[in-house]
């Protein structure tokens, strides 16, 4: 009830009724225990009471407790269970008295919940149980009786958690376990007569209530299950006497308990009469309502035997004896209690019935089955069976030998778990043993008893346990000794096999007991099946039978002989061995042997051998007596047989030989037989490579010996094992070249051990072990000597020398390769024996060098190789060899290290590091890049293995760092002192640099991988150096393979300075070095020039003076990450003043660098950062004063204009306009990045003004590069700090340079513009496209110089216009000198000038993307070469006047190019290679009137107005047939060609953002034109009929739907999430101002966000001017989560906004008639339109619902005057078809139906199609007329209906049209 379908119908918790009634029963114990009888209430065992809880709070309880109690009786399970709820807190909050009005009521209620369907309802009903009676205790007496049956019932509830909540209910009300069986006793009898009218129940009447049949069907089979084992239990409780010891008196005297009895008795009787003995119940159909049945039979029989008539022994005999059919395996456990008690009490009942037939049969089955999953109730219980059951009934050899074989074929090898397994073995040796015990109840005489013991033997333990034992195929049963049985799993068939034996062992173990000659006939049996096995010489099946015999000698060890038992040897294994060892010998089986070693083992070589002599006529064991052997002759057979027998075998065997030559050595002959073996194997006529692997596989064997054999025993010691033969003999091979290899090297590996590192054990002492690995170092250094890279040869070299070691001459290279695969082969094998020779630190030092070498080697050699792709014989060979040694190396792992001494690790790191210094420098065969990461890896991993303290480790550093001719090349380590390449040779030169290259890129990775610290930082005498040497080389060196330092040594630098910020010595070591090397060096005057312009960010690297690109990159990096500041700008400035003037002269070369240093240290000089105020102002002022002293020297010099080349006074202008940064953002054109003080800014206006003092200043231009640079920056400084103080003159001067910059630009790049047009355009079909894009990169690549001074005057120009504008807002008067409007036409000129310069390059793109979208990407990624250029044209661009644009515009078109000004603006906006401002500044113009008039519609498309149409006639306006519109090229693929295939595109992907940019373009474009206008209506018809919505569909996957349900949307802006704020408040914006603007400005960098923000954007624009667009893509989704989702969004965030502009366009709208009036109300979002004609008249009510657009407008008629139903009907219809159908305001459609009406009055005849005169989507009057009806058309509707009727006749009177 309650419980879903296919529940157990009784819980496992719970034990049978049995069980339980004796765990219900009272102890003698003077504490009774505090829970139920005996521990138990009910059906299971439950925890101590739960503590009481009170409370001091009072409620009105009549009132509250009446409520709930009313809502019980409700159907609603849910409700119930509320009211449950309440009522149980409420009783928890009651006291006693409170209660008592209502237990008359809540025992009624009690009654039926408890049979209510729903679990929980069930369950909650005694949780309330439980707190009534916790408050009411005593209270409850006068309810008791009538609640008594339905509580002890619940307590049997099918569902565990509903019967645990009743026991604790019944609990809580008796605490104690006599008080629970006094109440049991006094209502025992209402307890009989409630359970027994739930028996009487049928589904039919258990429930007044209306419940599927299903369901009453389960409520009946609960009823019925839980009282049946009520019943069962209660009679146990109350009538099961003898278990009641010491209460027995007690209860006795007490007539409670004897009324109790007596009701017990005679309820019992009652009811197994009028149920007929409960036979229908265990034919039920349900599980549950059987095992209560069963439950109940038990009791009776159990207690009230006197109830069972002949008669009803006789009807139960077939149901009860023929319970075997029963198949559930839930009802088993009361089935055989009910069965044994019945067989046990009621033999004659065998009689009553044919019982092969009625039982046998069933019961054969039922074992067949497995018991049906009852395995663990079932096995146990047959032995019990064969107790009870009548010998008579059954005969007796076929009985049992049909028993085991059904009771073997119910076994499941692979399905059973391993407790099912035991429980089967067990029954089948009880059941077996109990036969051979028990075979005289079946057998009169000793024959026939004896008959039938062997009979059992040889039918069952013969031929159906031992054969089933031995018939499991092979393949599925390993050996048992390789697992455990706890390794096993749960239903392995090796588990299987090994119970199986078990039992068969324990069966024979019982049988030995109970009768030698028993065991005799097994032993017998099982000898001459094996025999007949071996007799047949079938190789295969001889061995399957001794590896049968393997596993069960093991289990006969495990289970048998351990525990001192010696049948097993003395009847079963020694004869069985002594007949099949001629067999086994002579066939040599591999089990067999194995089954002898086995054998052998287990009992004992002396006690195996007379066994296996024992039928064999052997002069040996000739002289002895019996079986007993002397150690004399066990070593004679053992010399003279097992020997050369042994030794002498072949590949197949010899491993199963040698297992049996060792497990024959015996403890008391061990010396001899081990010398005895070695000497017959090194013996002169036996020694060979094939005696050599049996002695190998032996040694191996030995050493497994050794483990197992426990310590004291001789043996269990290598040095037990040593022997003369084996050392001499290693040393022979190892200094040799043996001619077989492999075996020797074999051979070595087993004498030396170490081959794991668990296995340690050697054969050998330490002086041969060290004479062995001497031999074979020797062998690989003879091998990296020759063949070798160069470097690695020299370092082998100086280790031979050092070493005083051999090497070996070889005939041909091939022989020492493998020599040396053979001394790798041994070290492989000895690998972890290694550590023995750490006493001899050299040679372990010189052996693990020359495997790291040679590691090295395979690296180097593999990189080679795929590098070349050559690949001979000779590298082929060394690199096998080199690969395997290098895998050796892999195996030396951290275990190993730590098990190396640390002397031996510090001469192996010095090796090391002298090997990979040679190779680094002098090895140059490989890439400079792979090569330095190959070398740095190799070294990395060298260190980890080695584990050095940090000075051994900086030592090493010291070794690898050492000054040599090759390294360094810029700084010498001692004294940092500075190092020159001037006299060196070029050649030389390039060499050795590339050689510094390579070494520096191997520093620089192990500075990445190890940390700067541990690299450069030293401690010597509790004092910190540094290699600062080391840093300034490698930023001169600048960059190397793989890396620069730019990105890579000079980010690890910063990382470290600002983790150790307190280190600053480093810091101030480096610039130290740089500085005197920046000074040292000289330098020309145009690369100074060039240097003193460098963009520091990104350009430094185009400083060609190692010294100074250094010092730059280092300084312009320290005070861009602030790890430096103004203290330290201030030294830095200090240093820079002391060192330009050398006396009273100036120095050059500091002169040279000091304005690079400026640009980097000005801005961090006027940075307070931590100084005090104090500190700050003194370096103000010093700043300040030698400032002014810099320009007044440069005053000195004469004007820029009349400067000469060869006047040396270009550095002291550098050095002034370096102090005067001037930021490069386009937003910040204002800003001064400096405070100046007002004599600093004279000086400087002063300085500006003298550049027009020369003649003609502003018309004499000076041509000199170095002017044209010094005077445009010069404007620019000095517009920015000054420009507050010009005059007209000034800004006469700085317009006439800027226009001149600029032009000079603008002819440079129309130049390029020209030269690309002609290329594309002469391009012929057969050249080829690499050739033709390399052309065009030579074309687009050409600097022009003219940019860099273009580019400082748009910086002025952009302050000038900052200035400007600042004046505009500030209202400042200081700029009165540019209120002239004579300056417009000059500023507009110069914007001109900027314009063209924006449509050039978007011209050369848009020509090259002509040709090819390769070409196009070329010509834009040359742009990025001069980004800050463009980016200052791009930011002019956008603030240009309309008139500059005008100007523009028209001389792009005038030029005459391929492509015009439109193309180049789009080229822009979509380029491959795209600069954000660019793109945002090509938007804007593009949007921008007048080019948005041209650059949405293309060329020689329908010409279009943007008059608004009249109210005359807008048939007029209407374009003929054939003229059609179309949108421009760029443009309409995006919008008229979208496929659904877009929607897979990425969100941020190229083609997506500029589909959007163009529906922005489209839309604002559309938004911006007047209402009614014939371009606005055209292209809104267009988008209509020819746009693909998937727009619609792409947009929303950017808006996050997700967080659009209806808990978000009621929250507040500032609470949502901001991704979906960002969309919403973008929407919002677009429908409020009619333009997405805003979006795009901030959609640079792409990003989702910004993305998501356009798409909002545009949605919002979409429901602004396309509403009827999108309620039509919005009708026809079919998704309806999406739809509603999207319409939760739009009425959240879009609909108010547009409802709000919609109703504010309708207010302010002039219809301009009397006639028609129309009145709006903001509230109701309503419009009411009245239209009056003579006596006619007509109010329409349009109400925008709140979703609006997506759900249509409704319109209503709510008044009418003198106008028929139909013209009403018709009215309305064209009211609702206009406003449904208008893409755009709702003003507009109200309007275009005014004039319908009017067109109506008027007599306009309406289109016969629609309905209407003015077509409700393109507004034209019905023109095309039929020439026979005469009837006028719209045109739309006339196509429509020809193309959906599919003829073109006239729609009234059918005539062809």
């Amino acid at each position: 009830m309650g419980r879903p379908k296919g529940d157990g119908a009784r819980s496992k918790a719970r034990p049978s009724s049995s069980s339980l009634a004796a765990s219900l029963l009272p102890s003698a114990s003077a504490v009774p225990p505090a829970v139920g009888f005996g521990g138990y209430v009910g059906g299971s065992r439950l925890d101590p009471s739960l503590p009481n809880e009170e409370s001091t709070s009072f409620l009105d309880v009549d009132s509250e407790v009446a409520q709930h109690l009313k809502r019980l009786s409700r159907k609603d399970p849910t409700t119930k269970i509320k009211a449950l709820a309440s009522l149980s807190e409420l009783m928890k909050q009651k006291q006693g008295k409170e209660l008592l009005p209502i237990l008359p009521q809540w025992t009624f209620e009690y009654k039926k919940l408890i049979l209510d369907y729903s679990r929980e309802v069930r369950r909650a009903t005694h949780d309330v149980m439980t707190n009534i009676v916790t408050v009411v205790r005593r209270d409850l007496a006068p309810h008791l009786k009538s609640i008594m049956g339905p509580w002890w019932f619940s307590q049997f509830d099918l569902a565990s958690e509903v019967s645990q909540a009743a026991k604790s209910s019944f609990q809580a009300a008796f605490p104690a376990q006599e008080k629970r069986l006094d109440a049991l006793n006094l209502c025992a009898a209402d307890i009989f007569a409630y359970l027994e009218e739930n028996l009487k129940l049928t589904p039919q009447n258990l429930s007044d209530k209306v419940l599927a049949p299903d369901e009453l069907e389960e409520m009946y089979h609960q009823v019925t299950s839980s009282s049946l084992l009520a019943l069962a239990t209660l009679l146990d409780v109350l009538l099961h006497e003898s278990d009641r010891p010491g209460l027995v008196n007690t209860i006795a005297e007490s007539k409670l308990a004897s009324k109790a009895m007596k009701s017990a008795i005679s309820s019992a009787e009652k009811l197994f009469s009028s149920h007929k003995c409960f036979v229908d119940f265990l034919k039920s159909q349900s599980p549950s309502v059987r095992s209560a049945a069963y439950s109940v039979l038990r009791s009776l029989i159990k207690n009230v035997p006197e109830v069972f008539s002949e008669g009803d022994v006789r009807s139960l005999a077939p149901t009860v004896l023929g319970v075997f059919q029963e198949n559930n395996p839930i009802c088993h456990s009361s089935m055989w209690e009910a069965l044994l008690l019945f067989s046990k009490n009621f033999p004659q009942s065998w009689t009553c019935l044919n019982v092969q037939k009625s039982v046998l049969n069933p019961f054969w089955q039922f074992l067949r089955n497995g018991c049906f999953g009852s395995q663990q109730i079932s096995y146990p219980s047959l032995i019990l069976c064969l107790e009870v059951m009548p010998t008579l009934s059954v005969e007796v050899e076929h009985f049992f030998v049909e028993f085991f074989d059904n009771l073997l074929a119910g076994r499941n090898m692979f399905g059973s778990s391993s407790t099912d397994h035991v429980a089967l073995f067990c029954a089948i040796k009880e059941c077996f043993l109990w036969g051979l015990h028990n075979a005289s109840r079946y057998c009169d005489g000793p024959d026939s008893i004896h008959d039938l013991k062997v009979a059992l033997v040889d039918k069952v333990l013969v031929k159906l346990l031992w054969q089933d034992f031995f018939e499991l195929p092979m393949d599925r049963n390993p050996p048992i000794q390789i697992e455990t049985t706890e390794a096993l799993s749960a239903n392995s068939p090796i588990l299987y096999l090994q119970e199986l034996g078990r039992c068969i062992i324990e069966i024979l173990s019982g049988i030995y007991m109970l009768d030698h000659k028993l065991l005799s006939v097994f032993c017998m049996s099982v000898q001459e099946s094996i025999l007949k096995m071996f007799q047949k010489e079938n190789l295969e099946v001889s061995d399957a039978y001794a590896g049968k015999m393997i596993d069960f000698l093991l289990l006969l060890e495990k289970y048998s002989v351990r525990e001192g038992e010696s049948w097993p040897l003395d009847h079963f294994v020694g004869p069985l061995l002594s007949k099949t060892f001629p067999w086994i010998k002579s066939l040599e089986l591999l089990n067999g042997l194995k089954l002898l070693s086995i054998s052998i083992s287990v009992f004992g070589p002396r006690n195996i051998v007379p066994e296996l002599m024992g039928n064999k006529q052997s002069p040996i064991l000739s002289g002895d007596n019996g079986w007993d052997i002397s150690p004399e002759k066990f070593m004679e057979v053992f010399r003279e047989i097992f020997i050369p027998w042994c030794m002498d075998g072949n590949d197949f065997d010899t491993t199963a030989k040698l297992d049996l030559l060792l497990s024959l050595i015996d403890d008391e002959c061990f010396t001899q037989q081990w010398n005895d073996v070695i000497s017959y194997a090194f013996s002169s006529p036996h020694i060979g490579s094939n005696n050599l692997v049996a002695v190998t596989m032996l040694l191996e064997k030995a050493k497994d010996e050794i483990s197992k054999r426990k310590f004291g025993r001789i043996g269990s010691q290598p040095d037990h094992w040593h022997h003369e033969l084996l050392e001499s003999t290693a040393v022979t091979l190892v200094c040799s070249s043996p001619s077989s290899k492999r075996s020797a090297a074999r051979f070595l590996c087993s004498l030396l051990g170490g081959s794991t590192e668990n296995v340690g054990i050697s054969f050998i002492p330490r002086n041969s072990m060290v004479l062995i690995y001497r031999g074979v170092l020797e062998k690989l250094l003879s091998f990296i000597k020759q063949y070798s890279f160069n470097s690695m040869k020299e370092t082998c070299s100086s280790i031979i020398a050092e070493g005083g070691y051999s090497v070996f001459d070889a005939d041909s290279p091939l022989d020492l390769i493998k020599m040396a695969e053979f001394a790798a082969e041994v070290l492989d094998g000895s690998f972890f024996s290694l550590k023995a020779l750490n006493e001899d630190a050299s040679l372990l030092a010189t052996i693990l060098a020359s495997v790291f070498i040679i590691g090295l080697e395979n690296r180097m050699t593999t990189v080679m190789v795929s590098n070349s792709n050559e690949l001979t014989e000779m590298i082929k060979a060394r690199l096998y060899v080199s690969g395997f040694i290098s895998d050796l190396q892999s195996k030396m792992d951290k275990q190993f290290w730590e098990s190396i001494c640390y002397e031996v690790r510090k001469r192996l790191a010095s090796i090391l590091i002298r090997s990979i210094r040679s190779v680094v420098l002098h090895e140059d065969e490989l890439c400079p890049a792979q090569f330095s990461s190959l070398c740095a890896s190799w070294m990395l991993e060298v260190l980890e293995c080695l584990s050095l303290d940090e000075n051994d480790e900086r030592n090493l550093w010291d070794l690898l760092l050492l000054e040599s001719d090759l390294w360094p090349m810029w700084v010498c380590p001692k004294h940092s002192a500075i190092m020159g390449i001037h006299d060196m040779p070029v050649h030389l030169c390039e060499l050795r640099k590339s050689k510094i290259q390579r070494f520096v890129s191997f520093i620089n990775t192990l500075i990445v991988k190890m940390g700067i610290r541990r690299f450069f930082v030293r401690y010597q005498d509790n004092k910190s150096s540094s290699r600062a040497w080391l840093a300034a080389e490698m930023l001169c060196t600048w960059e190397w393979p793989g890396g620069s330092v730019q990105s890579s040594f000079l980010p690890t630098l910063i990382s470290y300075s600002k983790n150790e910020p307190s280190d600053g010595v480093l810091l101030n070591s480096i610039f130290d070095i740089l500085l005197n090397g920046a000074l040292a060096h000289e330098e020309n005057d145009n690369q100074s020039l060039t240097n003193t312009w460098i963009d520091l960010s990104n350009d430094v690297g185009d400083v060609k003076e190692p010294f100074l690109r250094a010092l730059l990159s280092f300084l312009f990096t320290l005070f861009k990450e602030n790890i430096w500041g103004g203290e330290e700008a201030a030294a830095v400035f200090k240093t820079m003043t002391d060192k330009l003037f050398i006396g009273e002269e100036t120095s050059k070369n500091c002169l040279r660098i000091i304005p690079l240093i400026m640009k980097i240290i000005i801005l961090p000089l006027h940075s307070r950062n931590n100084n005090s105020d104090v500190h700050f102002e003194d370096i103000q002022q010093e700043l300040d004063v030698v400032l002014r002293g810099w320009l007044q020297k440069t005053l000195l010099f004469p004007p820029l204009v009349i400067w000469r080349s060869e006047e040396d006074m270009q550095d002291w202008f550098q050095l002034v306009i370096s102090c005067y940064p001037v930021s490069e953002k386009t937003e910040e054109a204002n800003k001064q990045e400096r405070c100046v003080s007002n004599e600093e800014r004279t000086l400087l206006l002063n300085l500006f003004r003298k550049q027009k003092q020369g003649p003609n200043a502003a018309s004499v231009v000076n041509r000199l590069p170095a002017v044209q640079t010094l005077l445009s920056k010069l404007i620019v400084i000095s517009v920015r700090y000054c420009g507050n103080d010009f005059n007209e003159e000034d800004w006469e001067f700085v317009f006439s340079n800027l226009k001149r910059l600029i032009q000079s630009a603008v002819v440079g790049m129309e130049e390029t513009s020209e030269n690309i047009n002609g290329f594309i355009t002469g391009i012929s079909s057969a050249e080829k496209v690499n050739e033709t894009l390399q052309r065009l990169w030579h074309i687009a690549s050409v600097t022009d110089p003219s940019i860099d001074n273009a580019k400082n005057a748009l910086s002025a120009f952009s302050s000038f216009n900052a200035l400007l504008k600042h004046k505009l807002v500030e209202d400042e008067v200081s700029l009165t000198s540019l209120t002239n409007e004579t300056w417009d036409p000059v500023k507009d000129r110069i914007l001109e000038g900027i314009l063209r310069l924006f449509f050039c390059t978007g011209l050369a793109e848009a020509i090259a993307d002509s040709y090819s979208h390769e070409a196009a990407s070329i010509i834009a990624s040359s742009r990025f070469n001069h980004l800050h250029f463009w980016e200052l044209v791009a930011s002019l661009v956008v603030d240009s006047s309309p008139r500059a644009l005008d100007r523009a515009v028209k001389a792009v078109e005038f030029w005459g190019l391929s492509k015009g000004a439109i193309s180049s603006l789009y080229a822009i906006l979509f380029s491959s290679k795209p600069i954000p401002s660019l793109q945002f500044a090509a938007y804007v113009v593009l949007s921008t009137e007048p080019i948005s008039r041209l650059a949405i519609v293309a060329e020689g498309s329908a010409s279009l107005n943007e008059e608004v149409v009249n109210n005359q006639d807008s048939g007029n306006v209407e374009l003929p047939s054939e003229e059609r519109l179309c949108l421009r090229d760029e443009i309409s693929c995006m919008v008229e060609k979208l496929t659904y295939e877009f929607l897979d595109t990425d969100l941020t992907a190229p083609e997506r953002v500029q589909t959007f940019l163009a529906w922005s373009l489209l839309l604002s474009h559309v938004s911006s034109l007047p209402p009614l206008s014939q371009r606005r209506e055209k292209l809104v018809e267009h988008i209509q009929s020819s746009a693909n919505p998937v727009i619609l569909d792409c947009l929303f996957q950017h808006i996050p739907l997700e967080l659009c349900n209806a808990n978000s949307l009621k929250k507040k802006d500032a609470d949502l999430l901001s991704e979906l704020s960002v969309v919403a408040s973008a929407a919002t914006r677009a429908i409020t101002t009619g333009s997405s603007l805003s979006s795009v400005k901030s959609l640079w960098p792409i990003q989702t966000d910004q993305v998501a923000s356009l798409a909002g954007a545009l949605y919002g624009l979409m429901l602004r001017v396309l509403p009827a667009y999108v309620r039509e893509w919005f009708s026809e989704l079919r998704d309806r989560s999406a739809s509603t989702l999207i319409e939760a969004f739009t009425r959240s965030w879009c609909s108010p906004p547009l409802i709000k502009n919609e109703l504010s366009q309708i207010k302010k709208a002039d219809f301009n008639d009397e006639s028609f009036s129309v009145s709006v109300s903001k509230s109701a979002n309503e419009v009411v339109a009245t239209y009056t004609k003579d006596e006619t008249g007509m109010d329409l009510v349009i109400h925008l619902p709140v979703s609006y657009p997506l759900r249509p407008v409704d319109v209503d008629c709510m008044r009418s005057l003198g106008i028929s139903e139909v013209k009403q009907r018709k009215w309305l219809m064209s009211m609702i078809m206009f406003v449904r159908n208008q893409n755009g305001a709702l003003a507009e459609a109200i309007r275009i139906w005014k004039r319908n009406f009017d067109k109506e009055f008027e007599g306009v005849e309406e289109c016969p199609i629609c309905y209407s005169v003015i077509h409700t989507v393109n507004h034209n009057l019905p023109r095309l007329a039929c020439k026979t009806c005469k009837h006028k058309f719209h045109s739309a509707c006339l196509y429509k209906w020809f193309s959906t009727s599919h003829k073109s006749a006239c729609p009234l009177c059918q005539s062809p049209f």
